[in-house]
């Protein structure tokens, strides 16, 4: 038995525990971020090692950012574990019920998943909210992070283990695979004798790689190739406003947009505006001809993969549209189903926008930016889904969760 199989079996028996843990798994939870905070040193300590090697290996501003911890960050980590701990229990939880014609009582109810894998990227971050949401909805969780981050990623699986064992629980309710090898991420991709569901988080290589390799069920997440469309009717205002958060506030993850779409009517009022603001934080910009003759030669001649690419930093695509038709067509050619904007103040536009754009948040008038588990309300999240099955959208506890039906009688035979 390898390494990772063990590991496995040791996942499915923590698992078992787990789905009958009920209040205790809250306990752990707190536990588990007091002790982010008791040991921020050490997990800082880990994380400048990993920054260090980051920089020495050439990594982009932008992951860089991805991977930095510092205090504030590590306190994010802590509250979002207790606003995990404070959300409702999602297990046990009565979906439907009724009795048949024959006297069977037919109860549906929420339960675990059973056990979860994760194999993400350069967000240590990721390892403390993936963990606590797997547990608080009584899943065991093996995680697999990238080797940039794998000094950070080993002291917060250490402190989290430590304290899920301190409430009682099994420590291996939460593992962390520490060969950071492609050959432990392919093992982990076929062990489905024990996981019941992976989950990938990360850039477009690393999800693609996974869905056309794992023998376990995947559910995909974070690709974000999102826009902002400018209608005729929007407030010139708002939209830079707007824009300028959906990209500049944190560009290197995956709800920051990284194309707008101008209709042709406000263009020249709109786009000096909107890059007059995005100016300030030295963003590129990638415009069509039109564009182009609007904002001058500053701006570099946009190609088609320009609107296909998700850049994760100060780059934005820019296309003039036609009509907002014209804008819809262009997102559902290009969109990876993420997030999409309209800033307009015409009811009929909002609400055609609303029906036609298909991706897994749809905004009218707001940031891309609030595409988040924590924002949505869910507490922390596992990523955001941007598929159709088995969940669509920030993934919170209630869908790291499936479903049973307990079914009682006093005898009945099916004749």
């Amino acid at each position: 038995m390898t390494v990772i199989e063990e590991m496995g079996k040791k996942a499915k028996e923590a698992a078992r525990f787990l789905s009958v843990a009920g209040s205790k798994k809250n306990s752990a939870l707190n536990l588990i971020a007091d002790a982010l905070l008791e040991n921020a040193e050490d997990i800082i300590k880990a994380n400048n090692i990993d920054i260090e090697k980051g920089k020495e290996k050439g990594l982009t501003p932008s992951l860089i950012d991805r991977l930095t911890l510092g205090m504030d960050r590590i306190k994010g980590m802590a509250d979002g574990v207790r606003k995990v701990a404070s959300l409702p229990d999602p297990v046990g939880n009565i979906i439907s019920g009724n009795t048949l014609p024959n006297g069977l009582k037919v109860t549906k109810v929420t339960v675990p998943l059973g056990v979860i894998g994760i194999i993400f990227e350069a967000r240590p971050n990721v390892t403390a909210d993936a963990a606590a949401l797997c547990l608080k909805a009584g899943n065991a969780v093996i995680l697999r992070g990238g080797k940039e981050a794998i000094n950070s990623n080993t002291a917060i699986a250490k402190v989290m283990r430590n304290a899920v064992e301190k409430s009682g629980l099994p420590k291996d309710s939460i593992q962390l695979i520490e060969d950071t090898s492609r050959a432990s991420s392919n093992q982990l991709m076929q062990l489905s004798d024990y996981l019941d569901v992976l989950i990938p988080r990360g850039g477009a290589g690393l999800i693609k790689a996974v869905v056309e390799n794992s023998k376990v069920p995947v559910i995909e997440t974070g690709v974000g190739n999102c826009h902002v469309y400018v209608d005729k009717y929007a407030d010139i205002e708002m939209a830079s406003e707007i824009i300028f958060n959906a990209k500049t506030s944190r560009p290197s993850v995956c709800n920051a947009i990284e194309t707008i779409l101008v209709h042709k009517d406000i263009a020249m009022s709109a786009l000096p505006k909107i890059k007059e603001k995005l100016d300030t934080k030295n963003v590129q910009l990638r415009g069509c001809p039109v564009t182009r003759e609007i904002l001058g030669d500053s701006v570099i001649a946009a190609e088609e993969s320009d609107y296909y690419t998700e850049f994760l930093d100060y780059i934005l695509a820019c296309k003039v549209v036609d009509s907002i038709d014209g804008a819809i067509s262009h997102i559902a050619k290009y969109s990876s189903g993420h997030s999409e904007c309209i800033v307009t103040d015409n009811y009929e536009c909002a609400n055609k926008f609303k029906e036609q754009v298909d991706a897994a948040a749809v905004y009218v008038n707001a940031s891309t930016r609030f595409t988040d588990g924590g924002e949505f309300g869910l507490g922390a999240e596992i990523g955001i889904s941007t598929q159709k099955l088995h969940a669509r959208g920030p993934m919170g506890i209630n869908q790291l969760t499936s479903s049973k039906f307990i079914v009682e009688g006093n005898g009945q035979i099916r004749v």
